[in-house]
């Protein structure tokens, strides 16, 4: 087929006519990859087990104090949007594959350096090795993932990036039950060794070997992934690799995409999430759990449960329906939680929202209990909506609406937003509690989540089933 203007040529990349791939080996290298978001959940999960053994260590000189503990939690965010920078100047110019190989590295370095520790700087120093390491596996497994995905599966194996980020940080919970904070580092690891290995053996993207004209290695690998070897429609040589410029913000197929995709991440952050899985535990003792760090491991299987239902249907619901229902759902749950919060606390305020989560004295103690079943319902179902939309839709949709030219810097930005918003919002919701009461600010992440709803409704395409060519055709006006 000839296009009529060959200077807008773009390769069409996939099996013959879009149907099903005769290799099945797409799915081990979307595993392989997968392996980064793995390590990067299991880091992100770490601090939860880590924290309490650690502020009973037997040495002084590991022993977390309040602030120490804050940090310890805190710096993984700092590192992971200098990663997600990285990353996103790593990605065009090392590849997707070596750069996941290469992200690695500060993954098993800094998990060693925590197992060596001999006092809080090197635990502190390996946590923010660890969260470079994360901010780049989320910035180039996504983009890896869907650059070798075709469109009737790519919404499946997209969504288990943030099915393996849940899961990783399930598994820290579980293995801080029997683990010590030592042994616990040990274990982290593991996933990202293990990709190494098993990323070696797995192919570069035929659409980056494609635009730096490597076309044997882009036939290659495309035959190693879906047994095909067709190219629909090719590019003309170069046309792709023109690398990122300002003047190129003025052209709607790079600044649509770009306002959407900074636009989820924030959205994402704003939604509450941060806060309702830090008051998790407290409300799951409020509604007399004997054991409270059960909540954490409750709440894990929710999200690995939901984000797996979400990978199952992405690519029959779509992407915007999902999105909808979801923001729909944290709409609700969130306006519950904090209907909780004005129910608890009618009194004049407190300056810390610790003592604002406490019932006031005059209440029933069975009102109480009752009271924190409503709020431990309202956490699980906020939960449940998340991980079924705005937890992988977003970094699903990163990775599909960017023009190959742009991808790296592209991305980079929305990281680097992502893990800016969630450390803004982790650190500034204690000043933001005492200003509006714990009701008015969980009401005002209500808020965001309708403005969620409606800039999905008015901005957000439904890329299911389409090429990642024909999505970039879309908001070019083609």
């Amino acid at each position: 087929m000839t296009p009529e203007d060959p200077e807008e040529t773009q390769p069409l990349l996939g099996p013959p006519g879009g149907s099903a791939p005769l290799s099945r080996r797409v799915f081990l290298a979307a595993f392989a990859a997968a392996l980064g978001p793995l390590s990067f959940g299991f880091a992100l999960g770490y601090s939860s087990p880590a924290i309490p053994s650690l502020r009973r260590a037997a040495s002084p000189a590991l022993r977390l104090d309040d602030a120490a503990a804050s940090w310890f939690g805190a710096i993984v965010t700092l590192g992971a949007a200098a990663g997600g920078v990285l990353g996103g100047w790593l990605v065009d110019r090392a590849g997707r594959k070596l750069s996941l190989l290469l992200c690695t590295a500060p993954f098993v370095v800094g998990f060693a350096v925590i197992t060596a520790a001999q006092n809080v700087w090197m635990l502190l120093g390996g946590r923010l090795l660890t969260g470079l390491a994360c901010g780049i596996a989320s910035l180039v497994a996504p983009v890896y993932i869907s650059e070798i995905s075709y469109p009737a599966v790519r919404g499946l194996l997209g969504s288990c990036v943030q099915l393996m980020v849940v899961t990783g940080i399930l598994l820290a919970y579980l293995a801080g039950w029997v683990l010590e904070w030592r042994w616990l580092a040990v274990l982290g690891c593991a996933p990202a060794s293990f990709m190494l290995l098993l990323m070696c053996y797995m192919p570069e993207t035929p659409r980056f070997l494609l635009t730096r004209q490597r076309h044997q290695e882009a036939m290659a690998a495309m035959h190693f992934l879906w047994g095909s070897e067709q190219v629909q429609e090719e590019a003309p040589a170069g046309a792709e690799h023109q690398g990122f410029r300002l003047a190129q913000l003025r052209h709607p197929g790079i600044y649509k995409p770009f306002i959407i995709g900074v636009s989820l991440m924030a959205f994402q952050q704003l939604s509450g999430i941060n806060a309702v899985m830090f008051y998790a535990e407290t409300i799951f003792e409020k509604a007399k759990f004997k054991d409270s760090s059960l909540a954490s491991v409750i709440v894990g299987i929710i999200q690995v449960l939901f984000t797996a239902l979400a990978a199952l249907i992405m690519d029959r619901a779509g992407r915007r329906l999902l999105l909808t229902l979801s923001g729909v759902v944290m709409v609700f749950s969130t306006s519950a939680f904090g209907a909780y919060f004005r129910l608890t606390q009618g009194g004049p305020g407190n300056s810390s929202h610790v003592e604002l989560l406490s019932p006031l004295s005059m209440e029933p103690a069975s009102a109480s209990v009752g009271l924190a079943w409503l709020a431990v319902g309202s956490v699980c179902l906020f939960i449940a909506g998340f991980a079924v939309g705005w937890g992988p839709i977003p970094w699903l949709l990163m990775s599909e609406i960017f023009p190959l030219h742009v991808k790296g810097v592209a991305t980079g930005v929305c990281v680097l937003t992502n893990w800016f918003m969630a450390f803004l919002v982790t650190k500034e919701f204690s000043s933001v509690m005492e200003v509006l009461r714990p009701y008015g600010a969980f009401w005002l992440a209500s808020a965001f989540c309708i403005l969620s709803v409606l800039f999905t409704l008015s901005c957000v395409p439904e890329t299911k089933g389409k090429t990642l060519e024909e999505i970039t055709a879309h908001f070019e006006g083609r």
